[in-house]
């Protein structure tokens, strides 16, 4: 009995040193499954990073054409425009100050009634191209609206185009902004989205609140806030209330500058008290401006 119990013990002793080989493969194999992994994981990655790059330069091609096309829309819109005298067709050109702003303001009022739309026409491509673009100059277009349209019409109007042409940015920048964004301006980027996170719920009026003040370049929130997710309906619609004040002193010097400029127009001191008055109002977001950013903070 003593010795059937003994060759039981060691039948069931017999299977250990199997189990502990079979244990011994399993680690084996999970110690090495991971390196593999690794190994694999590294040559996906370099591929991964050569993709972005591709759809960057496809991107930056598109914009390039984008642009290209809408010079050719600008030539289009010049060209149409009804025969000019030669000495009026060097104050046909885009304004880089208010002198150049009235000489072509003086031009397109001769033609504004018989072309309105062509006029019209002609301000609204332009304005929008400047905007699209991001390129200089709009403040002088602006001017030009007050020197050539109603206050009414040519607020509507610049109000209008800034916002359709900051979109256009918008959707520009969705392209190929989020590389260029954090690469250049990484850490106004990562403040700003902190920003906009707190100011989910409440996006159109902070829209309106960076137009109107001068924390940052217009041409920046273009850029930067398709980058960290500020939806389109509110940006556009910030963007279309938010310029109104400061434009309005722009509108009310084209209107002045028409009517001194006006033949049969006499100095008028009402003119001058009201764009200062203009001046003073587009000012108080200026002042405020501490107020108003600790109130979005």
């Amino acid at each position: 009995m003593l010795k059937k119990a003994e060759e039981e013990a060691q039948q069931t002793a017999a299977p250990a040193p199997a189990r502990t080989l079979q244990l011994q493969d399993c680690v084996i194999i999970v110690i090495e499954e991971p390196s593999s992994m690794k190994s694999v994981a590294k040559s996906p990655q370099g591929k991964d990073a050569s993709e972005p790059s591709m759809n960057t330069q496809n991107s930056l091609f598109t914009i390039a054409a984008i642009f290209l096309v809408s010079l050719l829309g600008l030539a289009y819109v010049y060209f149409s425009f009804p025969k000019l005298e030669e000495h009026e067709k060097q104050h046909v050109k885009l304004p880089w100050d208010i002198e150049e702003a009235k000489e072509l303001g003086q031009v397109l009022d001769r033609y504004k009634d018989r072309y309105f739309t062509e006029v019209m026409g002609g301000i609204f491509i332009t304005y929008i191209f400047l905007q699209t673009f991001a390129i200089p100059g709009s403040i002088f277009l602006s001017i030009l609206c007050g020197f050539l349209f109603p206050f009414p019409i040519a607020l509507l109007l610049v109000c209008f185009c800034s916002a359709t042409g900051a979109s256009l940015c918008f959707l520009l920048s969705s392209l190929v902004g989020r590389r260029i964004v954090y690469k250049y301006w990484p850490v106004k980027a990562s403040q700003w989205a902190a920003t906009v996170k707190k100011q989910n719920a409440n996006l159109f009026n902070y829209m309106v609140f960076l137009r109107i003040t001068p924390f940052l370049p217009n041409w920046f929130i273009n850029i930067v806030a398709p980058v960290i997710d500020v939806p389109l309906k509110p940006f556009w619609l910030g963007t279309f209330f938010g310029v109104a004040p400061p434009s309005f002193v722009a509108i009310q010097t084209g209107q002045t500058l028409h009517q001194l400029s006006s033949s049969d127009a006499k100095f008028s001191w009402n003119s001058v008290i009201l764009l200062a008055v203009f001046a003073v109002v587009s000012l108080v977001p200026v002042l405020a401006k501490q107020r108003l950013r600790r109130k979005f903070e």
